[in-house]
């Protein structure tokens, strides 16, 4: 007998279990009946594809047994099983990193926290809520020997060899006192056709109860064991949809999903012809909470011919639809296919191109109370696809919504187009944009101050780590040029000899600013995209390194500095101060406070954050 140490995050999970997580300890039943399917589809697949269980008599089935005089109530399959090394790595440890992160998203509102727990894949610990011990006994199909797990929730838990008939796992929970609600089998009954109606396999509930025959002084009491079938067991992806109800759907998204919340919305398809398969696909209200983890679980299972296939193949649907909970059956597809072979079968990448399409569609048809919400929660993973998906880009485009100067809350492309159209005046069709991270940043930068002194409508961009790579690779949408407006001249520039003139103009101070800021910045330059702003800092778009800050990020190294240019309004009264003065210590500080206060402005950081706040101090000191 080998007794083991839980990792410290497991520790802190089953702690979470037996105190916190309490109030809605019922879904234990949830989570055993859900791995117990999932150990049916495993071996189902075995059984068609593996000659060895070809011939194998096999009726599918899950069993939750009742002892009250034992105070235990057992859930059993008969499934794919578990081998030694199979009980370690599923239930001694978490192979993802997934439980501190679980940890980390805890709210404090216990019911809330528990519907997390499905998600996390570490669902089987939620039996520590209601059991004293907890002993999982298994045979692993096609092997000899059977192992026990064993542990009460605390520290440690020990597996050792045992023996059983049959393949198949028994989960025996030995119930705390106070739990004598789970001997209720109406109890029992419900919470399984609360969350489990729609698994594929029959559950059945095996107890025993006292019956009463005859009647009058005939009549005799006995203990007979009932085996009752308490769900419905049909592939509800395979059933007509005019057969379904809403409920029918919800119920069936939180089976599949573990997730508290009905989904946003629905589609269920049926295609016949050259290809046959059904699609049932879900978006959640709320984003998974691993969706923009390397080690995310996919949303999508693939099943042939109602056969279980798997659940762990990403590339089922595109990447940035990986919030995308639901089911692909497919008639074409041999039931042996490798995982090797689904990624490059003609027949799933048809599938997957068609339910893309109906997918995108059926997000292009949202409520607007419910668009809003589907943009804040998955809008990165649109604008990844239209960096990713060049066949869906256009239909993304139409899909994704940006943050604008002149509208509140979001707007569609095509709403800026529209508005554009019908400014007096306007004939370029461009759309303008600036990249940041802080909306309230991009709300107050002195680039915009030409804009919006021409009315010209510009789009704030604050997803700056996704913005910065997606945008500039977009091109132009429906023949509208994206524009950068920090890489751009403002709006009504000079002719090039007024421009001329304008330089040579303020020669002496942009030259004197240049010498002062020497290698901090690229260029000191008068500018006219700006109304009320002494400064601005623009990037030197020409340098190669600034294009190529987006590749630094994606490959987690420091972006290096990219060289600024620092724009002066000729038309502002410091800056027309500036070049009167004769004091060249003021004219050092004020150099120095005109770049920083402009980097502030863009949200960049300062380089020597004290030597700004002394030089703001001491200019303050001689005005007043």
């Amino acid at each position: 007998m080998a007794k083991h140490q839980y990792q410290t995050e497991i520790g802190q999970l089953l702690q979470l279990m037996t105190h916190s997580l309490y109030s809605n300890k019922e879904i234990f039943i949830r989570e055993l009946v859900s791995n117990a399917n999932d150990a049916l589809d495993k071996f189902n697949y075995l059984k068609l594809t593996d000659a060895q269980f070809k011939d194998m008599d096999w009726d599918p089935k899950i069993v939750i047994r009742f002892d009250k005089d034992d105070n235990s109530i057992s859930i059993v399959d008969n499934g794919v099983g578990m081998n030694e090394q199979d009980l370690m790595d599923n239930l001694g440890t978490i192979a993802k990193s997934g439980t501190k992160a679980f940890v980390e998203q805890l709210t404090g509102d216990a019911k809330k926290d528990s519907n997390l727990i499905g998600q996390f894949g570490v669902g089987f610990y939620s039996v520590f809520m209601v059991a004293d011990n907890v002993d999982v006994i298994t045979k692993k199909a096609g092997e000899e020997q059977a192992y026990m797990f064993s542990s009460d929730g605390t520290g440690e838990f020990e597996v050792k060899p045992v023996t059983k008939d049959e393949y198949g796992t028994i989960i025996y929970i030995k119930l705390k006192e106070d739990e004598k609600e789970f001997h209720d089998t109406w109890r029992v009954k419900e919470i399984v056709k609360k969350y489990s109606d729609h698994i594929p396999y029959p559950i059945y509930l095996k107890y025993e109860t006292e019956e009463t025959t005859g009647e009058g002084d005939d009549a005799k009491t006995e203990t007979v064991t009932k085996f009752e079938q308490v769900n419905d067991a049909t592939a509800l992806w395979r059933l007509p949809k005019s057969e379904l109800g809403d409920e029918d759907y919800i119920e069936f998204y939180k089976t599949l999903s573990h997730d508290s919340e009905a989904p946003m919305t629905w589609l269920h398809t049926h295609a016949e012809g050259s290809l046959e398969y059904t699609t049932l696909f879900y978006i959640p209200q709320t984003a998974p909470m691993d969706i923009f983890r390397a080690d995310f679980q996919p949303g999508t299972k693939l099943f042939v011919k109602r056969v279980f296939i798997t659940d762990d193949e990403k590339e089922l649907l595109p990447l940035y639809l990986r919030f995308v909970r639901g089911i692909i059956d497919s008639e074409d597809l041999p039931l042996n296919v490798s995982r090797e072979l689904l990624q490059e079968n003609r027949v799933l990448a048809n599938i997957k191109q068609a339910s893309v399409k109906k997918i995108l569609g059926a997000i292009k048809k949202l409520p607007e109370e419910k668009y809003d919400r589907f943009i804040d929660q998955y809008g990165k993973l649109i604008k990844e696809g239209i960096y990713t998906d060049h066949t869906n880009k256009d239909l993304l485009l139409d899909i994704v919504r940006y943050k604008s100067t002149q509208v509140e809350g979001m707007t569609s492309l095509d709403a800026y187009i529209q508005r554009a159209g019908e400014r007096e005046g306007e004939t370029d069709k461009h759309l303008y944009y600036l990249i940041g991270d802080n909306e309230n940043i991009l709300r107050h930068s002195p680039l915009l101050e030409a804009y919006k002194k021409a009315n010209i409508e510009v789009l704030l961009l604050d997803d700056k780590e996704i913005d910065e790579i997606v945008t500039p690779a977009i091109g132009a949408y429906k023949e509208w040029e994206f524009k950068d407006i920090s890489t751009i001249d403002a709006p009504e520039v000079l002719s090039e000899a007024e421009q001329k003139e304008l330089a040579e103009k303020h020669k002496k101070i942009t030259d004197t600013l240049g010498e002062i800021l020497g290698d901090a910045v690229k260029e000191v330059k008068v500018t006219t995209r700006l109304d009320e702003s002494p400064s601005c800092v623009v990037p030197d778009s020409s340098d190669p390194m600034a294009g190529m800050a987006h590749i630094f990020r994606q490959m987690g190294q420091e972006v290096p500095a990219t060289p600024l240019i620092l724009e002066i309004n000729p038309e502002n009264a410091l800056v027309q101060k500036l070049e009167n003065l004769d004091d060249d210590e003021a004219l050092n500080a004020a150099a120095w406070v005109l770049f920083d206060s402009a980097k502030l402005a863009e949200g960049l950081e300062l380089d020597d954050k004290a030597a700004f706040a002394r030089r703001v101090t001491d200019l303050l000191g001689k005005a007043l």
